[in-house]
């Protein structure tokens, strides 16, 4: 058995590594997995089938901030050899983008668990692990992400809906290899 060399596990100049495509798209579908939920609870209220995304929302939100921080740390760690964002305007709205990506993946679930802490109930990682247990409700700790935290969940899931656009731009209308970055052939 072969073990894969490890340039395909770190990211280069010409694409991002192993890694850093698996704690992507884990991201993309957990966020998707989020955001299908909450759309359903909009639309069609309280169902199972509601209940059936709805009911793993804080569980996956925790996790979700747990990859989002692995993920910033890995980035930080292939600084030096991510791919570039570009020269120019574009090249500085792409980071400026990702900036703010990454802030409203740490703010939106980190606003959630501080709501879920001072709700008073205990909170039971997908029902398994019990992260802390019932206390007195704290509405001082509820208030931010009862203000905020819906409004930037959607801010974000538009960030992200643009992000997907520039990609699908990139891709048909100016026919460069940025998107091969992630989900090209890794070598």
């Amino acid at each position: 058995m072969q073990i894969a060399h490890t340039s395909v596990w770190r990211d280069s100049p010409d694409r991002y590594g192993r890694i850093s495509r698996w704690l992507h798209w884990g991201m993309a579908l957990l966020f998707a997995w989020q955001f299908i939920g909450m759309g359903l609870r909009l639309a069609l209220g309280r169902t199972p089938l509601v209940s059936f995304f709805v009911g793993s929302h804080s569980s996956v939100g925790l996790l979700l901030m747990v990859l989002v921080l692995l993920r910033g740390a890995w980035g930080l760690s292939n600084a030096g050899r991510r791919p570039p964002h570009g020269t120019g305007w574009l090249g500085r709205a792409a980071a400026a983008g990702h900036r703010a990506l990454y802030l409203l993946m740490v703010v939106v679930p980190l606003l959630a668990l501080v709501r879920a802490y001072g709700s008073g109930r205990a909170f039971i990682w997908f029902n398994t692990l019990p992260l802390w247990g019932a206390s007195p409700k704290n509405e001082a700790l509820m208030a931010p992400a009862n203000a905020a935290h819906g409004l930037l969940a959607w801010v974000l899931l538009a960030l992200v809906a643009g992000h997907v656009g520039m990609v699908l731009l990139h891709r048909w209308w100016w026919r460069d290899q940025v998107a091969q970055r992630m989900v090209g052939r890794v070598r």
